[in-house]
């Protein structure tokens, strides 16, 4: 790598890519943090996502295909110190590899253009883990977007991010969507809106899931608001057939997405 290691951690680059870890300079500058060699990997994949990367020596070595693709690709590369790693990333041990990248969501028209046929959608979901994992079972399942509703966490929070594992730069996410907005706009693309809940009246093998179809998560600790539910072509649960209370979000999403994918599959 070219250039001297950066060691000052109050040093301009590093400030501007540290304020990155709040979500109003995200907003401001348009930029965001992807850490870890998996979410470079995914967004060294696009064109003009990766601005710079930041690159401890030890990272370079053992990721040394991913700074060869970066400087080929006319990415800047900072070798960072130890130190200055620490203060860039948001992790307890940081794996000394960081991109900062260019937001990736796109309006909801385009996240829905062409035939979708499965879709996530995040409604007042809260916990950037959970989020970031309903993105990478979305990924996994086939679906074709996930909109992240105006009262969801903001899917460029760090740990959403690495929850994602990548998926973040492989499907249209959009982000900001009114519930309302959104149902409206699936139903004209001919989709079905399931909400998904604990209070469902219907289970998962009560319904056909091979058509077109939106799902709709809610916060994990108090379920989809009525107002949600309201808006839902159906509420669905997931059966329970042994004693546990309950299922996470994350899980309860993603056998919600990949039934629906099966029955889409098979039908």
């Amino acid at each position: 790598m070219a250039g001297s290691e950066l060691t000052n951690v109050k040093s301009p680059r590093v400030k501007a890519a540290r304020r990155l870890a709040k979500r109003a300079y995200r907003e401001q500058d348009r930029k965001f943090l992807a850490e870890g060699p998996q979410a470079v990997r995914e967004a060294l994949k696009l064109d003009g996502v990766t601005l710079e990367l930041f690159a401890t020596a030890e990272a370079e070595l053992r990721h040394s295909e991913l700074i060869t693709d970066a400087t080929l690709k006319g990415i800047p590369i900072h070798r960072a110190s130890g130190e200055v790693m620490s203060e860039l990333s948001q992790t307890v041990t940081p794996q000394g590899l960081l991109a900062v990248c260019r937001l990736v969501h796109v309006p909801l028209d385009d996240a829905l253009s062409g035939e979708p046929r499965l879709v996530a959608v995040l409604a007042h979901v809260r916990d950037p883990g959970n989020a970031g994992t309903v993105m990478r079972a979305a990924d996994a399942a086939g679906a074709d977007s996930v909109i992240f509703t105006d009262a969801s966490v903001d899917p460029y929070n760090g740990k959403c991010v690495r929850a994602s594992a990548g998926s973040l730069f492989h499907l249209p996410v959009t982000i900001g969507a009114p519930v309302t907005a959104a149902v409206r706009q699936l139903r004209e693309r001919g989709l079905r809106v399931l909400a998904a809940d604990g209070a469902g009246k219907h289970t998962l093998d009560d319904v056909d899931l091979s058509g077109p179809t939106a799902w709709i998560f809610g916060n994990e600790a108090w379920g989809l608001p009525e107002e949600v539910l309201a808006e839902a072509d159906d509420v669905v649960r997931v059966p329970i057939y042994g004693q546990a209370e309950s299922l996470n979000l994350a899980t309860a999403a993603a056998v919600c997405l990949y039934s629906s994918a099966r029955a889409q599959r098979v039908s």
